[in-house]
């Protein structure tokens, strides 16, 4: 080995040792000081924090599988209703017309309000979330006084089925 070479290992070996025993000494400060916390194996459990369960909702007929089954037969539902839409018109049946409008409107606010409940949690955005809220309801009833309009005092949805399918 040359001379510059093991000069190189010496001043290398040299330079680690007060890094190393400077470490040592940090970890073993860190390992006999008190803490608050004592250590409990398997991790510390806090009480009335984020550890704690989650506690359940009441059960209730509006949530859960009776709100998932009633969107399921909603959607279903609006396809025998278009078609009937499409064979008839709204002047004869304007009983059509309405379920229709109101059909298509819940279906529409029922999918807007999904997409809010899961990207604009109150807990996220407090000030958001609210105005997402309350802008949804708004606006699914402008749409239902809007339909409604359009059924009475127009040619109806029925009818425009219709049209722009002849069109």
């Amino acid at each position: 080995m040359s001379l510059s070479a093991s000069s190189f290992l010496r001043a290398s070996v040299s330079l680690r040792r007060p890094v190393a025993r400077s470490l040592v000494s940090q970890l073993q400060a860190r390992s006999t000081s008190t803490t608050s916390y004592p250590y409990v194996p398997g991790g510390p459990v806090l009480k009335g924090t984020v550890n704690d369960p989650t506690p359940f909702p009441p059960s209730s007929k509006s949530h859960g599988s009776y709100h998932w089954a009633f969107e399921r037969i909603l959607s279903a539902s609006l396809v025998p209703i278009t078609a009937v839409a499409a064979v008839t018109t709204g002047s004869q049946y304007p009983l059509i017309d309405a379920v229709l409008g109101v059909s298509l409107v819940i279906h529409s606010h029922i999918g807007f309000e999904s997409i809010r409940i899961d990207y604009l949690h109150p807990r996220k955005f407090p000030v958001l979330g609210p105005i997402a809220k309350w802008s949804i309801r708004a606006l699914t009833a402008g749409a239902t006084y809007g339909v409604f309009m359009f059924n009475t005092n127009d040619i109806g949805l029925c009818e425009l089925i219709t049209r722009v399918w002849h069109a």
